[in-house]
């Protein structure tokens, strides 16, 4: 199915967690309905430095990641690079692999928050968290009935101005590389993976007004 995964900037005057009322407010007076919740979450592992040594090459980055809709799955990530499904024992496996591949815990990000069904879209309002802090306002939407992620993005995109207005996303860049290609569940993972990344280096920058 195709689907779009965005950032919302935090509404003026208001909290992540107000925003995030803001949008499933709007989002059941269309008449969507609750149906559970979801979490996303990302590790970052980067090449142990002993490997760069030893082998002369570049520091690479990757990035491990879970998705709640799809439980028994495991996301491994290169920026730029192959995104691999595992099964969900992965994580064990990068255990053993230290000696490679080092986690840089203070890293973790995750999303979390409710699910909706409206007709055929679904729709996840997260707060997307680093540490104990929400850093910022994921909202993924899917169409659930189409395969081909170009022919369905138009209607993507009416139906998030609904309840997304002027913070409605522009075509995701997976889209593009698809052209008439099946999406599937790695290029949803793409896009966290982009917009975690984004986050984070927000996060870098030092917020002007506040001495």
């Amino acid at each position: 199915p195709g689907c779009s995964v965005s950032q919302v900037p935090v509404a003026e005057g208001k909290s992540v967690q107000q925003t995030v009322e803001l949008l499933t407010r709007k989002l059941e007076l269309l008449g969507a309905e609750k149906q559970g919740t979801f979490c996303v979450d990302c590790e970052t592992y980067h090449t142990a430095a002993s490997t760069i040594s030893s082998q002369g090459q570049t520091g690479k980055l990757m990035y491990v990641m879970h998705n709640s809709e799809y439980p028994l799955s495991c996301f491994a990530l290169f920026e730029n690079g192959p995104c691999l499904i595992a099964d969900a024992n992965f994580d064990i496996l990068m255990v053993k692999l230290k000696g490679f591949f080092q986690n840089a815990k203070a890293n973790k990000i995750e999303s979390r928050g409710t699910r909706y069904q409206y007709c055929d879209f679904l729709v996840k309002v997260g707060t997307v968290t680093m540490g104990p802090s929400a850093r910022g306002i994921s909202v993924e939407v899917e169409y659930c009935p189409c395969v081909i992620a170009n022919d369905c993005w138009n209607l993507l995109m009416e139906f998030m101005q609904s309840f997304m207005g002027n913070h409605t996303p522009g075509i995701p860049s997976v889209f593009s590389t698809k052209h008439d290609s099946i999406y599937s569940p790695a290029d949803t993972m793409v896009q966290y993976m982009e917009l975690f990344n984004k986050i984070r280096k927000q996060q870098q920058v030092p917020v002007a007004g506040i001495r």
